[in-house]
């Protein structure tokens, strides 16, 4: 069954896109360790990423002052009615692509953006196998309740994104 999603090429203005390439690529920007990329992580895959969490609705927080940055050009962009997570990823680069396992980014439907800072051979999997290339300020839109990996990159330092969680 092919999973329901959509790609957005050039989706924000390229003055917005540069403004926060600049922000989530500087290295200034600070990102921190998670020895597991998802829930379905095995112990003996040795597989890290760096994370920047700008928005948590568990908690109720914005836990970055560069939330303000991106809160007001993604609210509008994506019509958010409400925010569940807002968080930066930086895959670092590995000598061979890894694809990650599978997951859900919460156990219920919602709304997801997948969006793209950098272009490399990395990816987004959908679950019917579907790969969804990094491509600078490209959005991929699906419902994160389906299964979905992430990977790594092996052609440029790190991949770079943001994901959203919303309603």
């Amino acid at each position: 069954m092919k999973t329901k999603h959509e790609v957005i090429d050039n989706f924000l203005s390229k003055d917005d896109f540069e403004r926060l390439k600049n922000i989530v690529m500087n290295p200034l920007t600070a990102y921190f360790f998670q020895s597991d990329v998802n829930d379905n992580h095995k112990d003996e895959d040795l597989s890290i990423y760096f994370t920047h969490s700008l928005f948590n609705q568990k908690d109720d927080a914005i836990y970055s002052n560069l939330y303000h940055n991106f809160s007001h050009i993604f609210w509008e962009t994506l019509n958010i009615k409400s925010l569940i997570r807002m968080k930066l990823n930086c895959y670092p680069r590995t000598d061979t692509l890894k694809v990650h396992k599978a997951h859900q980014d919460y156990p219920f439907s919602h709304k997801a953006c997948i969006y793209s800072f950098n272009t490399c051979d990395g990816s987004t999997v959908l679950e019917d196998g579907t790969k969804i290339k990094s491509v600078a300020n490209r959005a991929l839109l699906f419902d994160a309740y389906t299964h979905h990996s992430s990977t790594t990159t092996t052609d440029v330092k790190a991949r770079f994104n943001v994901n959203i969680n919303y309603f």
